[in-house]
């Protein structure tokens, strides 16, 4: 039932108004109106991360995200600008992502996608891992400037902002994860002007088909982003 107002009051049914009726008229019984508590339950939150080939870095930091924010209302995913479909996670990522607290059984599982258009509908906030991606994102969706990153470059503006001028920050934007995510990334977005820019410190090295040295230097450069991300990303949503 509806109200002029527009505000949604509990139906009673006949028993009930008859209860009530007999209970006003009897001084020694507790009045109990029935209640009804509302609920908002906010759609999920969407976070793409994106690389070249979606085997490596991507689902790395995917899974390591996953693994800091696996209680909250975010949903995880990546692809690869040239993602070699269907593919596992390479042997030395799932073992560096596992041995930096990632679940083994989500490292496991990932299979590589491909990014498109589709894929990037509705996404909240995306987190590349070079700037090369981060251009591919915004030329394939230019509505998604403002909520596009590489990974360390997030982390760069984020080391900027307390927890508690993170959640200043996106207080107004309502209980929705979604929404409280495109906050984030717009009070991220503008420590730009604020902090040094540092290209040549925001890409995340491709380990693919090299040492595993090299892939020790991708997870030293990744890990540390993903972290502060996730340092962000809860306070916005917690």
């Amino acid at each position: 039932m509806t109200d002029p107002d527009g505000e949604t009051r509990p139906r009673v049914n006949r028993a009930e108004l008859r209860r009530l009726r007999e209970a006003l008229s009897r001084d020694d019984v507790p009045l109990k109106l029935p209640v009804t508590v509302p609920t908002q339950v906010g759609p999920r939150g969407s976070i793409l991360t994106v690389c070249t080939g979606n085997i490596c870095r991507s689902p790395m930091a995917e899974v390591l995200l996953h693994a800091g924010l696996r209680d909250l209302r975010v949903h995880l995913h990546s692809a690869g600008t040239h993602g070699l479909v269907a593919h596992e996670m390479t042997e030395q990522a799932q073992q560096l992502a596992v041995s930096h607290g990632a679940d083994a059984a989500d490292a496991a599982a990932h299979r590589a996608r491909r990014l498109d258009d589709s894929i990037l509908q509705n996404v909240d906030l995306v987190l590349a891992m070079a700037r090369e991606h981060r251009s591919f994102v915004v030329q394939s969706v230019p509505a998604l400037l403002h909520r596009t990153f590489t990974l360390r470059e997030f982390a760069r503006l984020s080391a900027t902002l307390t927890d508690d001028e993170v959640r200043r920050g996106v207080a107004g934007s309502g209980p929705d994860a979604g929404g409280r995510l495109r906050a984030l990334a717009r009070l991220v977005g503008s420590q730009r002007g604020m902090v040094p820019p540092a290209p040549d410190d925001d890409d995340v090295v491709d380990p693919y088909r090299r040492s595993m040295a090299t892939y020790e230097l991708s997870a030293s450069q990744l890990v540390p982003a993903v972290d502060e991300a996730n340092r962000v990303i809860r306070a916005a949503l917690v």
